[in-house]
Parts: structure tokens; C-alpha cells; sequence
């Protein structure tokens, strides 16, 4: 089976706020987290080849099929939010790859997050997408690093597994907090809008039709969103699970129960755990951030280029693209520039969480109601199974949006 998008939308679920918040809910918990990660990943699993089904039948991405499909306020009013959420995960994103950078390198961490953040949005706008994916498949290989930490502390497996399915923890406002920011970074909304788009991409770029203009190919091409979906939310959960258990039996044991960022995280497993323990920590860090920053970059230019009706692709020239790029460009820019400005990366991923948890559940109930209509899928309409999936993990999101505002 060829590797599609959903191992980029995979990985890219795990950027760095991602670790930061998985980071937290193992130092704070200890094992007793665990139990998140087998229960979102069938919702996630279905939300993602949810979005991939619609772009790979319609040949559109999700802001177009909104845009037929619904109201012009509703795809407004999601296309300003996820800017707006966007913007601010990559200003939480970026500063996390700098202050990484700075306790591995030495050099100085706007810097190394100017560095980052221009090598990012070169490779966005100069690289064809053909290749440009080519590297995003390789640095995905960086999440290993997660499981590797594994292997150099000492691991109660016995107590892993009892934990992963009966956990023992007393259900207070904190715990509630951190369930809800478990479940609100796993389930994103740049994520349902980059993988859409991507499958439209691959589509484009293999010279291919919609399912809906050819369904010759449809029973293969399914099939392949299926295994290239589950086994893409497989990796992110299995990653996400794997950080939660290293900052668990590291940080927590050690009484080490507050962490804000994912640097923290990654400078106090060096006394615990050791340096290659710190240094795989730390390189994971780097390594997805190169990946989501793109991603979180191009699904704002994904969904506001197609709801203006604008040419867009990472494979156009950006000559031919203007505003697509543009987008893009501004987007990550915008996130540079909060690292000078009052607002700090972690008051900005806050806002961030407020706002995808805000527009995930409108957003999720969207996307089930175009799965399912044949006016828009013709024969390809979503299964009952993995429709009713995205109805759990749509009132998951929802018990968590409301958890997120009660004090």
C-alpha cells in the first residue's frame, strides 16, 4: 500500500503544543492518563478518513463543499476561527522548536525560531509538492524518537497495562482540564481541512479524476484511505501514548507534576533520564514541528483560498497561487511575530485550545452531514460504522467544549 496522507496528518497531530499537553497529563498523572489514547483513536480515525472520503469523491476540499453545501455564514464564520486558532498554534509551535533548539545548540532561541520558521515557509512556497511531501514522509520518522526514550528508563508494564484500561484517578476540575486538552489536541480542526485537501492534491499531482466523475477506481482507492487513515492515526495515537508513559515513569515518579511547555518537558527528563534520553526527547520536538507548522500553515491556506474561490495547491507555482501562498505566508509570519509581542506562546496556545474547541464540534457535525449526503458523495456516502463514530467523537468534543468554559 502506498503511504498517503495520512501519515503527514498523523504526525502532524503531535506538534509540539501536542507533546506539551501529553507531556503535562503523564507528569501530572502518571499512568493514569493512558486510558485517552485507545479510546480517541477510533474517534480521530474516523473523523480524519471522514474529511479524506470527501475530498478524494468530490475533487474539492472541505471550505468548497461547505461552501456548496451550507450557508455562507457557517463557512465564514469556521474559516475566520480556524485562521485566527491557527496562527496561534503556530506562535505556541515555533517557540517551542527555538527554546529546544537553544538548550540543545547553545544559539540563541528567536533565532533558531526565525530559522525554523523561514526554512518552513521556503520549502512551502519553493518546493513543488511532489517533493516537498517526500520530506515531510521522512521527517515523520521522528516521532520514533518517542518510543526509543522508552528504552532507556525502567518501564512497570505490568502496571501500564492494568492502568491503560482501569485507571485510578479522582475526577476533579484539573483532571476534567486535562482530559479536555488531551482530546482537544488530538482532534483538530486544521487536520480535518489539510487532510481533504491533501487527498485532492494527490489527485491532482497523479493526474487523476474525483470518484465521483470516475468511479472505476473507487473500490481501490477506498481502501487505500482506510489503511492510510487508521494506520496514520495509529502512529499519532501510539505516539501520543508512548509521551504520556516516558514523562509518567520519569517525571511524575520524580515529583516533577508541572509542565508548561514541551521544552520543559524535554530539560527536566535530563536529570531523570539522561541525555540521549533528553536528546531523542528534544530532536522529536524539532522533527514534528517541521511537519506541523506546514500543516497548521496550509490548512488556513487550504480553506480560505477555497472559500474566495482563489487558485490554490503546494504544486501551483506561487506566481500562480498569489493569495493561496499568501495566506500561508502571512500565517506563519503572524506566528513569528507573536514571539515579540506581549502575548506569551503559552497564553497564545490557550487561545488556540479556546478556539478549536469552539469551532471542532459545529465544524465535526458539518462534515458528517456531507459524508452522508448522497447529493454530495452520489454512491460513496460514509458506512454506518464510521458515521457512527464521528457522532461519539463529535459529543466527546462537545462534553469537552462545554467542560473547557465552566470554571
Amino acid at each position: 500500500m502506498r503511504i498517503g496522507p495520512g501519515l503527514i496528518t498523523g504526525v502532524a497531530d503531535d506538534d509540539p503544543s501536542g507533546i506539551a499537553t501529553y507531556s503535562q497529563a503523564g507528569a501530572q498523572f502518571g499512568l493514569n492518563m493512558l486510558w485517552t489514547m485507545p479510546l480517541a483513536l477510533p474517534l480521530m480515525s474516523a473523523i480524519q478518513s471522514m474529511c479524506a472520503r470527501i475530498g478524494r469523491v468530490t475533487g474539492k476540499g472541505l471550505s468548497a463543499n461547505i461552501k456548496t453545501a451550507f450557508s455562507p455564514v457557517i463557512l465564514q464564520s469556521v474559516v475566520f476561527l480556524l485562521l485566527i486558532a491557527n496562527i496561534l498554534n503556530i506562535a505556541a509551535d515555533v517557540a517551542a522548536m527555538g527554546e529546544v533548539a537553544e538548550l540543545v545548540t547553545g544559539f540563541n532561541r528567536h533565532l533558531m525560531t526565525a530559522a525554523f520558521v523561514f526554512a518552513t515557509l521556503l520549502l512551502q512556497v519553493f518546493v513543488p509538492y511532489h517533493r516537498y511531501v517526500f520530506f515531510l514522509k521522512w521527517l515523520s520518522l521522528s516521532l520514533l524518537a518517542y518510543g526509543a526514550v522508552l528504552f532507556t528508563v525502567h518501564v512497570p508494564w505490568g502496571q501500564v497495562a492494568l492502568r491503560t484500561v482501569w485507571p485510578q484517578f479522582k475526577w476533579t476540575s484539573g483532571s476534567a482540564a486535562v482530559v479536555v486538552g488531551v482530546f482537544g489536541t488530538t482532534i483538530s480542526p486544521y487536520l480535518f481541512f489539510w487532510q481533504a485537501s491533501e487527498e485532492v492534491e494527490d489527485m491532482l499531482e497523479k493526474g487523476t479524476s474525483s470518484l465521483a466523475s470516475d468511479a472505476y477506481p473507487a473500490m481501490r482507492e477506498l481502501s487505500r484511505i482506510k489503511w492510510d487513515t487508521w494506520s496514520g492515526m495509529f502512529y499519532s495515537d501510539i505516539t501520543a501514548y508512548f509521551i504520556i508513559l516516558a514523562t509518567a515513569v520519569t517525571l511524575h515518579v520524580s515529583g516533577v507534576t508541572n509542565l508548561e511547555t514541551a521544552a520543559q518537558a524535554a530539560s527536566a527528563l535530563r536529570p531523570l533520564a539522561g541525555n540521549f534520553a533528553f536528546m531523542l526527547f528534544a530532536l522529536g520536538i524539532v522533527g514534528v514541528g517541521m511537519i506541523g507548522v506546514p500543516v497548521l500553515a496550509g490548512s488556513a491556506g487550504y480553506a480560505l483560498a477555497e472559500a474566495m474561490g482563489w487558485k490554490w495547491g503546494l504544486e501551483r507555482k506561487a506566481s500562480d497561487a498569489r493569495g493561496f501562498y499568501g495566506v500561508i505566508a502571512v500565517s506563519v509570519l503572524a506566528g513569528l511575530g507573536i514571539q515579540y509581542s506581549p502575548m506569551s506562546p503559552m497564553k497564545a496556545l490557550f487561545w488556540s485550545a479556546v478556539i478549536n474547541g469552539v469551532v471542532a464540534v459545529p465544524l465535526m457535525i458539518v462534515i458528517i452531514l456531507l459524508v452522508s449526503r448522497k447529493s454530495v458523495m452520489g454512491a460513496f456516502t460514509a458506512g454506518r460504522t464510521i458515521v457512527t463514530l464521528g457522532w461519539i467523537a463529535t459529543a466527546v468534543m462537545a462534553a469537552a467544549a462545554i467542560r473547557m468554559f465552566i470554571p
